[in-house]
C-alpha cells in the first residue's frame, strides 16, 4: 500500500505524500442499482468539475482571480479538478500562489501538484511552479503528486521521461471515499506523448481501490485514438456536454469528467463562461455503498 500523506486544510496546500498514515479506501461497490430498495444504502451525491484556468486570465487575456473564483463559485461544485494553475509562477498572474488564493476564496480545501518547479525569479523569493490542482468541500484523507510521461516546455531539445503533475487525492464524501485524479495531457499534435500519459495514469488508477473520478484536459476528444484504452476501464461522464475549447464558440470537447462504473452519473453540462479560454465541465454523481 502506498504511504498516505497528511490531509489538506482548509485553504491550506498539500505539496506531497510525505507521511506514512495509512488510510483505507472503500471497497468497489457492486454492480447493481444502488437505488434498489434494501440492496444499498442510500447513494451519495457528489458533484465534480474540471476547469481549464488558463492561469487566471480570461478569453480577453486579462488576468482576475475573482472573476476565475466566481465563474468556480457558480458551478456550486463538491470537488473541481483545475487545470494551468500558476504557483508564484510570474507576471502574467501577478505571482499569485493561485491555488491557496483560490482556496481561501471559495472556502475550500486545496491540493495542488506542480508539473514544473523552478527557481525563484528573484533572490530570495518563492520557487516558481506551474501545474494542477484539487479543490474539495469535504477531506482529504490522502493526496500525491504522481509521474506521467511528459515533454517538458521548460528545456531545449526535450525528450518524453517521467515528471510529476498528475494529481490524485481521496475525498471523505459522507464516509464515503472515492479517489479523484487531475491531469493535464500533453497538447502537441503528435499524440504519442498522450498514449504514453494514457498508460502510465492507468497504472496509477490500477493501483487503487475504489470509485475513481478522472477529469482534465486532455488536449484529445474522446474519440481519439490515444484515449481509447481509457474507456475500458472509465466512462464518459459528459459525452453529449457540448464543447469546451475555444470558451467563445467553442469547437472541440477536449474537457472530460470520466467515472469507473460503478458510480452514476446523474446529469452533466458544459457551462458558458469567459473567465478563462476553456469552458468548465460540472456532472452530479452518486457514490453507492452497501447497506449496513
Amino acid at each position: 500500500m502506498k504511504p498516505r500523506s497528511r490531509p489538506a486544510l482548509r485553504g491550506g496546500r498539500v505539496t506531497a505524500a510525505l507521511a506514512a498514515v495509512l488510510l483505507a479506501t472503500s471497497a468497489p461497490a457492486a454492480a447493481a442499482d444502488a437505488d434498489a430498495p434494501g440492496a444499498h444504502a442510500p447513494a451519495v451525491p457528489l458533484r465534480v468539475a474540471t476547469y481549464n484556468i488558463h492561469a487566471g486570465a480570461g478569453e480577453d487575456q486579462v488576468f482576475d482571480l475573482d472573476r476565475t473564483a466566481e465563474a468556480i463559485r457558480g458551478l456550486r461544485a463538491d470537488v473541481v479538478g483545475l487545470q494551468e494553475v500558476d504557483v508564484h509562477w510570474g507576471a502574467r498572474s501577478d505571482f499569485v500562489d493561485e491555488a491557496r488564493a483560490l482556496a481561501e476564496k471559495l472556502d475550500m480545501r486545496v491540493f495542488f501538484a506542480p508539473i514544473y518547479d523552478m527557481d525563484p525569479a528573484t533572490q530570495g523569493g518563492e520557487r516558481r511552479q506551474f501545474g494542477v490542482a484539487v479543490l474539495s468541500r469535504y477531506p482529504l484523507l490522502y493526496a500525491e503528486n504522481h509521474e506521467i510521461t511528459r515533454l517538458s516546455t521548460q528545456t531545449p531539445d526535450p525528450v518524453p521521461a517521467p515528471a510529476p503533475g498528475f494529481a490524485e487525492v481521496v475525498v471523505n464524501v459522507r464516509g464515503s471515499h472515492v479517489h479523484v485524479y487531475t491531469t493535464h495531457l500533453d497538447y502537441r499534435a503528435d499524440p504519442s506523448v498522450r498514449a504514453a500519459q494514457v498508460a502510465d495514469m492507468l497504472d496509477v488508477l490500477a493501483a487503487d481501490r475504489g470509485p475513481k473520478v478522472l477529469v482534465g484536459d486532455f488536449n484529445a476528444e474522446a474519440a481519439a485514438p490515444e484515449l481509447a484504452p481509457l474507456w475500458r476501464h472509465l466512462r464518459d461522464a459528459a459525452p453529449r456536454s457540448g464543447g469546451t475549447y475555444p470558451a467563445i464558440d467553442p469547437v472541440k470537447r477536449i474537457d472530460l469528467v470520466t467515472v469507473s462504473p460503478d458510480i452514476t452519473v446523474a446529469g452533466a453540462r458544459t457551462v458558458a463562461s469567459a473567465a478563462s479560454d476553456h469552458r468548465p465541465v460540472v456532472t452530479d454523481l452518486k457514490l453507492h455503498r452497501r447497506g449496513r
